[in-house]
Formats: structure tokens, sequence, C-alpha cells
């Protein structure tokens, strides 16, 4: 019988807690899980050692009774320097790693010398991505 794997998102949703938590418990050494790449991966048995009980197949896509939507999308802010995109970047980073905010949005920042332009690539639900959006509009200010 083939090993069933599950990635540390899988084994968030299932929990219900968010991938950060798993990711401490994996560190901590709480939840066994063995490092393919640059990722986790942990067996079918040790979520039922870490959980106690059997673990719940993982959802290769939502149901239908929970439709669920996300959000691609690309921020470019132009005329601002390195210095300013850099400060920027981490806010952004750091808003979206609080341990505060139950936030599950992946960012990345690109900052492109030569024209002066940071992009914010955002991946993530809607209301996250919405309320990170204000953000970056609080902190440069209104498009005119």
């Amino acid at each position: 019988m083939a090993q069933q794997y599950y990635s540390v998102d899988q084994v968030a949703e299932l929990l219900d807690l968010h991938v950060r938590t798993v990711r401490g418990y994996v560190r901590d050494g709480r939840l066994k899980a063995t490092r393919i790449g640059k990722q986790y991966r942990i067996t079918r048995e040790d979520l039922e050692a870490f959980t106690g009980g059997s673990a719940p197949s993982p959802s290769s896509s939502p149901s239908p009774a929970e439709p669920r939507a996300e959000v691609s999308g690309i921020v470019q802010i132009d005329g601002i320097d390195r210095d300013a995109a850099s400060r920027l970047a981490n806010a952004l980073i750091a808003t979206v790693n609080s341990p505060r905010l139950d936030v599950r949005l992946h960012v990345q920042t690109v900052y492109d010398e030569q024209r002066a332009a940071l992009k914010v690539v955002i991946l993530g639900g809607l209301e996250d991505t919405a309320e990170l959006l204000k953000i970056i509009e609080a902190l440069i200010g209104p498009s005119k």
C-alpha cells in the first residue's frame, strides 16, 4: 500500500489551524515531518499519532456546499526609491506574518531598480487581499 503524504497546507486545513502553527509544530518536533526539497511532508501515520485519531483524507477541491474564491494579483507602485520600497515590502510581509492576525495570504515583492518600481504579488482570499490592498493604499497614499 502506498504511503499517503500531506503538505503543511493540507494539515493546516484538516486541523483548522494556521499554516504557521503547523510549521511551528514541525520545527518544535511535536509533529513528525520529512523535508523534501524546501517543503515538509507529513505521513498519515504521523498525523494520526499527532491527533490521537484517524486522519481524514484531504479534499482536492472544496465541496460544492463551500464555495471558495481566491485572488491572484499584482500591484505595481511606480516612482518609488529602493529604501521606500524596502520599507513598504517589510511592512507588508510583517503584516501578513503577524501572529495576531489570521491572514492566509502569500505575498512576494520585487523591486525594479531601472524603473524605480515595486511589484507586490498577492495570492489569497478575497477579504484578506482587500484588507492588504487598503493597507498598501494607506502606506503609499491614494492614486491620482
